[in-house]
This record gives C-alpha cells, sequence and structure tokens, in this order.
C-alpha cells in the first residue's frame, strides 16, 4: 500500500494519510458521546462518517493515451475562461485556456497529476480564503502552483500550469512534488482541507475535449489533449 494511503479496515475503505488523526479524533469523540448518550452518539455518527468518506482515496485507473491532460480533481467544471497563469511559474504573461475544477465538502480530495512528464517549477503563496467558486479566487487565494512539461516534450511553451487552491474553509495544501520530479498521469500527489478548487492552465498546443459544467474524476476525465 501506498505510504499516502491507510485502510479502515472495518470498512475497508481506503484513505489519505491526511486523514487518520481527524479520523481518529472524530472516532473518539462519537464514542465518548456514545458512552454518554446513545441518542448523542447517534446525533455525532454522520460528521463521523462524513470525515471518513471526505478523507477516501479510491484508486482509479488512467485512460491510455500519452498525450492526454487528465483532471486533477473530482468535481465540477467551472466556466472556462482565458487567463494569465501565476507570474511566479514563468509561463509568461500571455492569457491561456483556464479549466477550474471546484470540489465541494463532498468530493474526494485526492489531487492527482494532469500528465506524465517534468516538474520544472513549484511555488507557494499565502493569501485570502474567498469561496472556492468565484473567479476570483484563482488570484487572492492561498495556492500551490506548478509547472509541468510533458514527457518528451523540450520546448516551455508546451509547459502547463496545475494549482491548488484552498477556498472558504480549507486551511491545508499538501503537494507531495519537488522540482525534478519524473511523475506520472493519473498519480496522486496531493489534496486540499476542506472544499477547495484547482485549475489548469493548457498550452497552446491544447485541444479541449470538456465542457463547462462537467462532472470530473481525478485521474480519469480527459479535459484536452495535446497537439503535435
Amino acid at each position: 500500500m501506498s505510504p499516502s494511503r491507510r485502510e479502515a479496515a472495518f470498512l475497508k475503505i481506503p484513505i489519505h494519510r491526511e486523514g487518520v488523526p481527524f479520523i481518529a479524533i472524530f472516532v473518539a469523540v462519537n464514542a465518548g458521546l456514545l458512552w454518554l448518550s446513545a441518542i448523542l452518539g447517534a446525533l455525532f455518527l454522520p460528521l463521523t462518517l462524513w470525515c471518513l468518506a471526505f478523507f477516501r482515496d479510491p484508486e482509479r485507473t488512467p485512460p491510455p493515451g500519452e498525450n492526454l491532460i487528465v483532471s486533477p480533481a473530482d468535481g465540477v467544471l467551472l466556466p472556462i475562461v482565458e487567463s494569465t497563469p501565476p507570474e511566479e511559474l514563468e509561463l509568461g504573461s500571455g492569457p491561456r485556456k483556464r479549466l477550474s475544477i471546484f470540489m465541494n465538502v463532498f468530493d474526494v480530495h485526492v489531487n492527482r497529476v494532469p500528465i506524465s512528464g517534468e516538474i520544472i517549477a513549484l511555488s507557494y503563496r499565502p493569501g485570502r480564503f474567498f469561496n472556492a467558486s468565484f473567479d476570483k479566487a484563482s488570484v487572492h487565494n492561498e495556492r500551490m502552483a506548478a509547472r509541468l512539461r510533458p514527457s518528451g516534450s523540450l520546448d516551455p511553451a508546451a509547459d502547463l500550469a496545475v494549482v491548488q487552491i484552498a477556498g472558504l474553509i480549507a486551511r491545508r495544501i499538501v503537494c507531495d512534488l519537488k522540482v525534478g520530479d519524473r511523475v506520472t498521469g493519473g498519480a496522486r500527489y496531493g489534496m486540499i482541507r476542506f472544499g477547495s478548487r484547482l485549475d489548469v492552465y493548457l498550452p497552446q498546443s491544447a485541444r479541449i475535449v470538456i465542457k463547462e459544467g462537467s462532472v470530473t474524476k481525478a485521474g480519469v476525465t480527459v479535459l484536452a489533449e495535446l497537439q503535435g
């Protein structure tokens, strides 16, 4: 089993390591309430089950194809816009197609690499905590941005950006990437607690194959395809 995952043996639910302390706290509180009162324990149980579900980490099989850009997150695709990528990644000041995926508190929150390649740059920036569904969240909210060069490419113009953005109640961004890492499309690389958003800034050579409003699955749903 991956070191980033654990298994809740009693329910056979794979969970992310970030969830272990939270689930332990919820279970302990639930047990204490149940000891005090069966009614209190029953009332708190849905919250304990929600916490367990929030940190679930199911296996995913990416679709075949080297040039496919897959969704880095479960959620809903917000309106597709043209926007300048985070300046700290040095991708230029020209606008790119931005695909934003909004995750609510019931979605799987484990994030996955959108395409195989090499991590060229990483940059964390503190910020605000606007609702992640708002367009201004991409600019003002706390974020962790990664620049990724697809496998087989030597052209910086082919690089794409994937940005983890904290939301209204999210207070921790987890990113396991390091500059120079060789990554595989669909592989786990982090998560955000609790409710958040991921932006993908596409290179000009990408053709979008998904419609806004679509429901996405991390590592599975194809967002775009590199051309050439």
